[in-house]
Formats: structure tokens, sequence, C-alpha cells
């Protein structure tokens, strides 16, 4: 039984052309599920019965409802989804005066081993597919008010590159969502043959998890950095041109004591020096049985002002969703109270 969700424009063409369908029932596809967001092939109406009983006995769509979801009293909302295998994902819709993000999970788990991160303390169960990456888009009642997706939920985006792909050539493609790439931003804590692939292959925003501007230091929170360092990171991104529409960031959780020094802010200064860029300050959400520590509003107030001082664009990131554990590190895939 093959799953829809996801399949290209090309791919679905083949598809009816195995089964004798005619040339045009791909494009009919493409817009039912993408556009329209119908995952019931029965309620494909311009589709012959013929087609749609074939359609029902070789294929499903892939598209479920979430599982369960919370709601934040700043207006978040967490939604649970089923990945198989006894395991759950989670997507956070964000709303604000003027847009509608959704921060999806590409993977169940994630194999980085971050030691300030929920999800990665909870191991490696596999990776999503394309489809239930879209799932988590396509599915939720807000569906059709998104204005904004980034791929900073569960997992490492570059870790899962493939499925990433497909993902976003669908949300970008003509004969899909039609979106604009500016419309979605994709993180990663800097693998660097997947994150140049990103890069020369799609025209969405970067995001980089930066936390130390120190290897050394970096390596102790973040394991990766022994196999791709961050000065290795930022040289590739620096042989890019970031002075049009497209942007590179960089996410700095702030830890006390760990990564707040003026030491570490001339770090970063040093590092990110002749990059266009913004940094995006992230207060450290604490979670059970973690040793680190969150530091004051006041005190990453000064650590943005002495960035912006030095003639980097800096912002303190809004914490939204904590009270569910929905904030940034906090996704853990774990059933919650339905609403």
């Amino acid at each position: 039984m093959e799953t829809l969700l996801g399949y290209s424009l090309d791919r679905l063409r083949q598809l009816c052309e195995r089964e004798g369908f005619p040339k045009y029932t791909a494009k009919q596809l493409c817009d039912w599920m993408y556009r329209k967001r119908v995952g019931d092939f029965e309620k494909m109406t311009n589709l012959s019965l013929a087609t749609r009983q074939r359609l029902k006995e070789v294929a499903e769509v892939g598209m479920d409802e979430p599982a369960g979801c919370q709601a934040s009293t700043d207006g978040t909302k967490k939604y649970l989804f089923d990945a198989g295998g006894g395991q759950y994902i989670e997507a956070v819709y964000i709303p604000t005066d003027d847009r509608a993000t959704l921060c999806v999970s590409c993977q169940k788990g994630c194999r980085m081993g971050c030691r300030f991160c929920v999800t990665g303390s909870q191991g490696f169960h596999g990776n999503l597919s394309s489809a239930k990456i879209l799932n988590q888009i396509l599915s939720i009642p807000e569906s059709e008010q998104l204005s904004n997706i980034v791929f900073m939920g569960m997992g490492e985006p570059m870790d899962n590159y493939e499925a990433i792909k497909e993902t976003i050539d669908v949300l970008c493609s003509e004969w899909g969502m039609g979106w604009s790439p500016r419309r979605l931003t994709v993180s990663s804590v800097g693998i660097l043959p997947m994150l140049e692939r990103l890069i020369e292959e799609t025209q969405c925003h970067v995001a980089v998890s930066l936390h130390n501007p120190f290897g050394p230091e970096r390596g102790e929170i973040m394991p990766m950095e022994k196999a791709y360092p961050i000065k290795d990171v930022v040289q590739m991104l620096k042989r890019y041109d970031w002075s049009g529409q497209r942007r590179i960031s960089f996410e700095y959780t702030m830890f006390g004591g760990l990564n707040d020094s003026r030491r570490h802010a001339d770090g970063i200064v040093k590092l990110l020096r002749g990059l266009p860029c913004r940094v995006n300050l992230i207060k450290f959400h604490t979670s059970p049985d973690t040793p680190f520590r969150s530091v004051s509003a006041s005190e990453m107030e000064r650590f943005r002002d002495y960035l912006s001082d030095k003639g980097l664009t800096c912002t303190i990131r809004a914490s939204r969703g904590e009270d569910i554990m929905a904030a940034c590190g906090l996704l853990a895939g774990k059933v919650g109270k339905n609403l």
C-alpha cells in the first residue's frame, strides 16, 4: 500500500501510468491533497468512480488527524501525532498578530545528543517520511491560516535531508502548495554536507544552532561539534550571498554561567564577522534533571545590547508555550491532555 502524501507530480504521473489512469489524474491528485487538503479518495469527486476504487486498493493519502492537542495560556497549541511503532511526535502552532507559524518535527527523537535538549535525551527512534512531516502541516485545524513553517521541532533536519527536501518541494512547487521558500526556515546543528545541499538546492531561510562560539566548549554540550566544527560551518556559510531576502540566523540558547559572559559575546562577534546574519537569543527552559540554569531577562538584554553595539543584528526570541512543554528544546512526543 503506497502512501501518496509527499509524492511529486512526476511520481504521481508514474503511478497513474502504471495503473492506467488518465494522464491528468496526477495533477488532480496534487490539487486535492496539497491545495484542498483532502485525505479521502472518496471526496475527490472529479476522479471517476473506477479510479477512486482502484486508488483505495493500492494506496492511501496518508493524512491523519492529530492524536491530541494541548493549548497554552498564550495561544500556542501543541499537537501530538502518532508516528508509528509506538512513537509520537509533536508540532507547535504559534499565532502572533501578523503571522501564524507551525514548528514541525522531522524525526522520532534525535541522535545529535545535545545535552540541554529534552528531545535529544530520548535517543533516536527513526526518521519521519515526507508524508508524516506534511501531515503535521495539512491536518491541523489551522492549516489554511499558516503563514510560516519552521523545521525546528523534534529531530535534526539535515539528518533526514531527503524527506525534508521532498517536503519543501511540495510546499514550494507550483503543482504543490505554491508557497514562497521565504516562508520556510530550516534549522541545523551544522551537518556540513547536507547543510550545503540545502543552501544549493533550496531558497529557504537557514538557522544554525550555535549556543557557544568556542569549539571545545560547544563540543561539551553539542557532540556534533567534534564532527563538524562551528568554525568550519561558518566558513562554508561565508561563501554564499546572504545580502538579499534570504536569511541566515544563529540560535543561541543562554545558560547561566556557561555561555553568557562578555568573553562569549566577543567570541560571537569574532566568529560571525563579515557574515550578514541575525543572532536569536533564546531563554533556556528548565527541564527535569538538567544541570543548566536560565539567565534573567535583564542579563539577556545586556547580552543583546552588547552584540548590537558591536554591529550584529540581535534579538531575543519571545518564549511561547512553556506551560505545555512546547517551547524550544522541550518537545518529547508525550501523550498529554487532549482538548
